[in-house]
């Protein structure tokens, strides 16, 4: 039914594992394979490319769907349906960052304050022409292939480049003088593929267990046995997404309750739990939560 396209890349290894742990692995003869398969009744093709191309292919109805970045979608405006976000880049969960960064040592602390002319190297040619014109300022820009950071102050004022955490630019001595956009991991679909209704129904049924695989990130299952004297105090202990379960034993033997928390703070909690006269505490890994 869908014609899906992944990226290949910086994203692609992120992309893989989101979509192995949400039960739709995909399946190539090689790394370096272009077209792929997933074993799955919505999804007909899988084809792996640059997401700097993604968002074009998708608007003109070479695929149905794709993931990419929204930099791209607003690099190449393309005209296409977002499905959402999902909250990974290449190592972390965070957003990537389209930044304007100068050398440390530049008398710029502002955007005004860039000289009329400047030589400017990047990768988003277009998201740049259009930034610096809403700015006022005439800038020469140059497409960059890469390591951007390294043309300061020889063969560029100032670079338009991405950042996830900012360490690559400090370590290059570049100071960020302004933010872009803000890109996170994006789903889009073609417009005549969403305006299918069955189409549109297997797109949301794919966003559900992708979603819900990102959502179990870093969580995990909490269940244990309570006595009726404990359970308050057990209960002003647990955090949980809306409120933790709580059932009747067998032989009135107290509660059964279980919750869901993050698994940064089960070091202290399980502990406490047991301090507070919890028994049999079981943790357990989560695959997905679908709300």
């Amino acid at each position: 039914m869908l014609k899906l396209v992944l990226p290949k890349g910086s994203l692609e290894k992120a992309t893989l594992e989101l979509f192995e742990a949400a039960d739709l692995p995909v399946v190539r003869s090689s790394s370096v394979d272009y077209k792929a398969a997933i074993d799955d009744p919505r999804i007909d093709e899988v084809r792996i490319l640059r997401p700097q191309e993604i968002p074009t292919y998708v608007a003109e109805g070479l695929f149905d769907i794709g993931i990419t970045g929204r930099d791209w979608v607003e690099e190449t405006s393309s005209d296409v349906v977002s499905l959402g976000e999902l909250k990974y880049s290449k190592s972390t969960s965070l957003p990537i960052k389209v930044i304007v960064a100068v050398a440390g040592d530049s008398p710029a602390q502002r955007i005004e304050d860039l000289p009329q002319g400047l030589r400017v190297s990047t990768e988003y040619p277009e998201l740049t022409k259009r930034f610096f014109a809403e700015k006022g300022i005439e800038a020469d820009i140059r497409l960059s292939y890469g390591a951007s950071e390294a043309k300061i102050p020889d063969i560029a004022d100032c670079i338009v480049d991405i950042t996830e955490t900012g360490r690559a630019l400090r370590a290059a001595g570049l100071r960020i003088l302004d933010e872009i956009l803000v890109s996170y991991t994006e789903v889009v679909a073609n417009k005549a593929a969403y305006a299918d209704p069955a189409k549109r129904h297997a797109m949301a049924q794919l966003m559900t267990l992708l979603n819900g695989t990102l959502d179990a990130r870093g969580r995990v299952l909490v269940k244990m046995n309570v006595g009726k004297d404990e359970i308050s105090a057990v209960l002003a202990l647990l955090p949980s997404m809306k409120s933790p379960t709580v059932n009747p034993l067998a032989g009135d033997g107290g509660f059964a309750v279980e919750t869901v928390v993050a698994k940064s703070q089960i070091n202290t909690l399980i502990p406490a739990l047991k301090d507070a006269g919890a028994t049999a505490i079981l943790e357990l890994p989560i695959s997905k939560i679908i709300p």
